[in-house]
């Protein structure tokens, strides 16, 4: 048995060795081929790829499989960058398109402060809304004009369209606006066409009720709101929305003012009313004597005659 195993291994050698020189002559042969410069072994190349690549396309066909799919991972490849890049584009429009309407409603707000038309005797400074409360229980907003550019606490604010509250405390840089949405705002209004007076009263919902109306009866939703200016709360005739009636069935009051987006307020510089202290000259002072009426004789005879009726 050793014996067979040596010839069997000894037989194999030699041919192994054998095929091992022929591919290699054949390597090298075909290189000198393809390298000699030649007419007729040009010639003789076209005849062998004309006779040998046409029969050796199944042999083809998976190094052709393999080139593809490297040709389809590069262009995938290729493909998620473009989409990382086009993510990483739209989302830079975005955050643009952000800052377009943002600059675009800042844009409307500063025209609506300057086209509202209002009382010529009320003078106006406008502020920047700095930060809010962040109180659910306490509504209000800081502005960045104070003391030394004259607002004093009681004055209204307004956005570019309707109002928003009045001055509740003034620093020297710094001011509150409370907000009429918030509980502590009471402020006469009247809701037209009807005339009826009301009292608008804030209760921390972006829509204030409408309380003590004189006649509910002849209100209805849709109508304007504005100040009445009585007891010199407020200036008369400054818009603050339309009636509406809430989920409880409550006349409520849809603000003209967005409170939800403030930037800019206008502080109306709100004059005081004049107080009248003194009995005017129609009214007599309770200590003053009573002095007779002169009668008309014309007046006494038509009185005597009508036997004194009337």
């Amino acid at each position: 048995m050793a014996r067979d195993r040596q010839q069997t291994e000894d037989f194999v050698s030699p041919v192994r060795r054998l095929l091992v020189g022929i591919l290699v002559l054949s390597m090298f042969a075909t290189f000198l081929i393809w390298r000699i410069d030649n007419p007729r072994v040009e010639r003789f190349r076209m005849m062998v790829i004309d006779a040998v690549v046409p029969n050796f396309d199944w042999a083809m066909a998976p190094v052709t499989g393999v080139i593809n799919l490297l040709s389809d991972f590069q262009s995938y490849q290729r493909l998620a960058q473009q989409n990382s890049d086009l993510r990483r584009e739209l989302q830079d429009m975005k955050s643009w398109r952000e800052a377009a309407i943002q600059l675009d409603q800042e844009n409307a707000r500063l025209r609506d402060l300057i086209n509202v038309q209002l009382d010529p005797q009320l003078t106006r400074i406008t502020g920047v809304v700095q930060a809010d409360s962040g109180s659910p229980f306490r509504q209000s907003v800081l502005l960045n004009v104070g003391a030394r550019d004259g607002i004093l606490d009681g004055w209204p604010a307004m956005d570019g369209i309707g109002l928003v509250g009045r001055i509740s405390g003034v620093g020297n840089e710094t001011s509150r606006v409370i907000l009429v949405t918030d509980t502590s705002s009471q402020i006469p209004v009247t809701i037209q066409p009807s005339g009826q007076r009301a009292i608008l009263s804030g209760d921390n919902t972006i829509n204030p009720l409408l309380q003590f109306i004189e006649d509910p009866d002849q209100v209805k939703p849709g109508d304007r709101v504005v100040t009445s200016g009585d007891g010199g709360v407020f200036p008369a005739d400054l818009l603050v929305g339309q009636l509406a009636r809430g989920t409880d069935g409550r006349p409520r009051a849809r603000l003209s003012a967005d409170l939800e987006r403030i930037e800019f307020l206008r502080v109306l510089r709100s004059q005081p009313t004049a107080r009248i202290n003194d009995a005017g000259s129609l009214l007599a002072p309770l200590n003053a004597p009573v002095l007779p009426i002169e009668a008309d004789p014309e007046t006494e005879a038509e009185f005597l005659e009508g036997g004194g009726d009337g």
